[in-house]
């Protein structure tokens, strides 16, 4: 195992799919820095925790400035997210807004930030967390749209940065057993049952199986693999139809 990765930001690392990205990318070698509102309870001396509500735009400012200062960060994996589930009617623009903000302004933020640093080396890795829902699914108008700009946004950065070295793509979740999973579908329930029934392999996906293709993306030696979009999905992302 390498023990020298270099530095991984990792938003929303505190718990369910960023807490797993944290500890595979520890367990890869990696200094990794969590910012989320919370501790995740990993212990463990290459994790370096802020606490931050990355809804707010200046304390996410102030969040990188400080962990800049600190680090020479080499790979930004951007995984905070919410829903704001709506049915279209029901859509509120200022839910709308703040999607936007968590989950594209913060990724421009956090990169922006740590361009510098991987220029100077000549090599950077940006993974964003985007969802199957990306793809449309009903009551997500604004889940759905933002994590769908993540896919444009990741394609046209990994044109611009390419020549210096850095990749960027993006995972895409989904159903993935988590608390956000849960806080929409009941533990335990028809509907839980349903749906593992649903997914094409038979079952719901871990967190474990999305830090997985994150820890491909962020390897040193993924460095022909740009502008990507990986679906962790069970096969929930392929068309079919049943006759």
């Amino acid at each position: 195992m390498n023990t020298d990765r270099g530095t991984a930001v990792v938003t929303g690392g505190s718990v369910g799919i960023g807490k797993a990205i944290c500890q595979r990318l520890l367990a890869d070698g990696y200094q990794v820095v969590s910012l989320a509102r919370r501790g995740s309870g990993i212990e463990h001396a290459a994790l370096h925790e802020v606490a931050v509500d990355l809804t707010d735009r200046q304390a996410t400012a102030q969040a990188v400035h400080e962990i800049t200062q600190r680090f020479a960060i080499t790979t930004v994996v951007h995984n905070a997210g919410v829903i704001r589930a709506a049915l279209l009617p029901d859509v509120k623009l200022d839910d709308l807004d703040a999607l936007v903000n968590l989950h594209l302004g913060t990724a421009i933020q956090l990169v922006q930030a740590a361009l510098p640093a991987m220029r100077e080396r000549r090599f950077g890795r940006v993974v964003l967390l985007s969802s199957r829902a990306a793809l449309g699914l009903a009551t997500r108008t604004s889940y759905s749209a933002t994590k769908a700009g993540m896919l444009g946004m990741a394609r046209t950065w990994a044109l611009e940065l390419a020549r210096d070295g850095i990749t960027v793509n993006v995972v895409a979740p989904g159903p993935i057993r988590t608390d956000m999973f849960y806080d929409v579908v009941q533990a335990g329930s028809d509907k839980e049952r349903e749906l593992a029934r649903a997914v094409p392999v038979g079952r719901l996906g871990e967190a474990d199986d999305v830090a997985r293709a994150v820890s491909f993306f962020a390897d040193p030696e993924a460095s022909f693999v740009t502008g990507q979009v990986l679906y962790v999905c069970g096969g929930t992302s392929v068309g079919s139809l049943v006759l």
